[in-house]
């Protein structure tokens, strides 16, 4: 079953909100989902302790020690697995990472944070270096514009990627209130009140899109590994 981390050295890159998005969709539209909280500020294990109903599994009490048995034992459960990571290049992530059938490297539209992601990248060379084998990967932009007000920066930063060969998703996460609520009114996207949060259909509808363009991905992956 497929096994998905986001990894970024930097904190505040929006891993946990990119990752758990893309798990809340899935289980949404009733995939069995997992989600390992090794992130140390445990955003989705406080997430988990509010009111949502929303089916998937969450687990916390992560370790250098134990993050591959975890792993390994989540995936015989669910369909899909997702990690989040904490914001730092450890023996932790490199584990996961070495685990993962793909590693997401969410960044914001900044000089500052594609600095950071690119550090992020090293490390996954790395990884590749000590094991001798291929890591799949791509950068994933979020909080960044909607059209038409994408910033000048964010595209170029995109493109100079696309230049380099860096593997980057089409789809970014936007910068959207619902994204946000998700966290404070610990709800799913999918049981916040339009009423209330501003732009949530736009969020939705982004939030699938998303989904959807990973999803292709690593369908393309189980083919070329084929």
């Amino acid at each position: 079953m497929p096994v998905i981390c986001a990894a970024n050295p930097k904190g505040g890159a929006g891993k946990s909100t990119t990752l758990f998005t893309i798990a809340a969709t899935l289980a949404h539209e009733g995939a069995s989902v997992s989600i390992i909280d090794a992130d140390p500020n445990h955003p989705i294990t406080d997430w988990r302790n509010g009111q949502s109903t929303l089916k998937m599994r969450v687990i916390g009490g992560v370790t250098e020690s134990n993050i591959r048995d975890l792993i390994i034992e989540e995936a015989s459960k669910s369909t899909f697995v997702f990690v989040d990571l904490e914001g730092t290049a450890s023996r932790l992530v490199s584990r996961a990472i070495i685990k993962a059938d793909l590693t997401l490297i969410p960044l914001a539209g900044s000089g500052l944070e594609a600095t950071q992601a690119a550090k992020a990248v090293r490390l996954i060379r790395e990884v590749e270096e000590d094991t001798g084998k291929s890591v799949n990967y791509t950068l994933v932009f979020n909080r960044t514009n909607p059209p038409p007000f994408t910033r000048k920066i964010e595209r170029n930063i995109a493109d100079e990627m696309r230049r380099n060969n860096l593997p980057v998703l089409d789809t970014h996460l936007y910068r959207r209130e619902a994204f946000n609520a998700m966290f404070v009114d610990q709800l799913s996207i999918y049981e916040l009140d339009g009423s209330q949060v501003s732009g949530l259909a736009q969020a939705i509808e982004n939030a699938a899109a998303l989904t959807a363009e990973v999803l292709e991905l690593l369908k393309r992956m189980q083919k070329a590994a084929a």
